[in-house]
C-alpha cells in the first residue's frame, strides 16, 4: 500500500518537472530553436492546426528560423498566425520558405524572463508539494482506517519528504541552468 503511495507520488512529482521543461522550453533565449514555436496555431481549412503539422521547421542559423510549408498556398497563413502570436516576432517570405529571424535579446527584456523562469519554478514547486500533501493525506486515510501502524505512516511520510526534496532539488536545478542560459549573452 505504501508502495503503491510512492510510486504515483514519484510518477506525480515527475510529471510536474515534465511540465516546468515544456513551460521554460517555451521562452527564447535570443536563440533560434523550433520549441519556440510549438504553440502557434495556423488556421488551415478553418480548422486550428499546429504549425508542426502544417510545416517544416528547421533552424537556419543561430538567429534565423526557416519555415517550410507542405501546401504553400498556406504561406500567408502560417505569417499571420506568427504575427498574431505573442511572441514578438517578424516572419519575411522568401519564395517559398518563411524565415524567422529572432532578435537580440535586451538586459531589461532578460531580467523580466528570470522572473516568469523563477514563477513557472513556484508553480512547480507548489505542484510537487501538493503531491505530497495527497500523498500524506492518503497515509492518515489507512491509518485512520487500521490499514497501517501509525509507526508506518510516520516512515511512509519520511520517504515521501524525501522524495519531494529530490523533485524540489531537480526542479532547483532546472530553473538554475534556464536562468544561467538566458543571462548568458
Amino acid at each position: 500500500m505504501i508502495e503503491g503511495i510512492k510510486n504515483s507520488t514519484k510518477a506525480k512529482m515527475q510529471k510536474s518537472i515534465e511540465i516546468l521543461e515544456n513551460e521554460l522550453s517555451k521562452l527564447r533565449t535570443g536563440r533560434a530553436h523550433p520549441s519556440i514555436l510549438q504553440n502557434i496555431m495556423v488556421n488551415y481549412y478553418n480548422t486550428d492546426t499546429p504549425l508542426n503539422q502544417v510545416a517544416n521547421i528547421s533552424v537556419e542559423d543561430a538567429r534565423t528560423l526557416a519555415i517550410s510549408p507542405w501546401d504553400k498556398k498556406t504561406i500567408p497563413l502560417v505569417e499571420k498566425a506568427i504575427l498574431k502570436s505573442d511572441l514578438g516576432l517578424n516572419p519575411t517570405t522568401a519564395g517559398e520558405v518563411v524565415r524567422v529571424c529572432i532578435p537580440p535579446l535586451t538586459e531589461q527584456r532578460r531580467r523580466e524572463l528570470v522572473k516568469v523562469v523563477k514563477e513557472e519554478g513556484e508553480k512547480a514547486k507548489v505542484s510537487i508539494r501538493n503531491v505530497r500533501r495527497e500523498a500524506n493525506d492518503q497515509s492518515k486515510a489507512l491509518v485512520k482506517n487500521k490499514t497501517i501502524s501509525e509507526d508506518d505512516e510516520r516512515r511512509a511520510h519520511a520517504e515521501v519528504q524525501k522524495i519531494t526534496d529530490q523533485f524540489i532539488e531537480k526542479a532547483d536545478k532546472i530553473l538554475a541552468a534556464k536562468e544561467k542560459e538566458l543571462m548568458t549573452v
